[in-house]
């Protein structure tokens, strides 16, 4: 592990403190520590900036019923230079949000057949909770490969919900989307989702580790959500069938990291949430690095 000094807040919280630790079992197939200049973007060879409210031809308002338009400014996504990443969501004159969206460019994660992958970040949840946390809605998550170029085959090229939260309530979500929409194996829109409240601190302002672990090594095949290590959700292939595990779970996947104002989580369409008057803007999302594993 690659230390780096400890960079501490005014609020005294320790903030950016190293690499991507080693993992027993594992190597590390592809990391980003967001090392770089102070109001940077992140490195454009690891990561692509998503802006406007969707990709182009694909759903409106990034088919989740988001209220931002995401950018590329510096006061939306930008490098500390403490080796952090920050999202910061801001609502102008006009009553309009803003916030950032970002996607590793590799989208070739994958857990190979017989083996296992772990996809982990080191996150802290914007400290903002009750009503001045309405419409807040992080997320560290993925799409399989071949929605790129596409944006039209949601959910059955899978997607895992590594850390969602909403409206400020110490939980973490994690969510297996797949197969039709609606209904499916997978129940959508609202996918099979397990939820814990963030063990030893709150979510909200402090750091945790969020993970899933893919394991093809035995049958059924399964994958295992987690928050610093403690298990808290799994969906086995016998769980959705093994054409539609297949399609959602058995090739390359991309990362994305955002902080979205309103949308579709955890409510279906018809009831999802949005930001009011009293939510605070200006509230960030930290990252202090994310990391991709495969087993030995």
């Amino acid at each position: 592990m690659i230390s780096r000094p400890i960079i501490i807040l005014s609020t005294g919280l320790a903030l950016s403190q190293a690499a991507p630790p080693s993992v027993s079992g594992f190597s590390l197939t592809w990391s980003d520590d967001f090392i770089g200049t102070s109001n940077s973007l992140p490195n454009p060879s690891n990561w692509i900036v998503d802006t406007g409210t969707s990709y182009p031809g694909g759903p409106a308002q990034w088919g989740t019923w988001e209220v931002q338009t995401y950018t590329s400014r510096p006061q939306n996504l930008k490098l500390t230079g403490d080796g952090v990443l920050q999202i910061t969501p801001l609502r102008d004159a006009n009553n309009q949000w803003t916030s950032a969206r970002i996607e590793t460019q590799r989208s070739d994660f994958v857990a190979k057949a017989g083996g296992k992958m772990r996809i982990s970040a080191r996150i802290i949840m914007p400290d903002i909770t009750g009503e001045a946390a309405l419409g807040y809605w992080p997320a560290f998550w993925t799409l399989g490969d071949n929605y790129r170029g596409n944006y039209q085959n949601w959910p059955a090229v899978g997607e895992f919900d590594i850390m969602e939260n909403v409206n400020g309530i110490n939980r973490v979500w994690g969510v297996l989307h797949c197969g039709v929409n609606p209904g499916g194996p997978c129940k959508e829109t609202d996918g099979l989702p397990g939820n814990i409240q963030c063990p030893g601190s709150p979510c909200q302002g402090n750091w945790h580790v969020y993970s899933i672990e893919v394991d093809r090594t035995a049958t059924p095949e399964k994958v295992t959500w987690s928050v610093d290590g403690v298990n808290f959700h799994t969906v086995t292939q016998n769980d959705i069938g093994v054409a539609t595990w297949a399609q959602a779970v058995q090739h390359g996947h991309f990362i994305l990291l955002n902080l979205a104002i309103g949308g579709a989580f955890p409510n279906n369409n018809s009831d999802r949430q949005t930001p009011v008057a009293a939510t605070v803007p200006g509230v960030p999302l930290y990252v202090d690095w994310v990391a991709v594993y495969n087993s030995v």
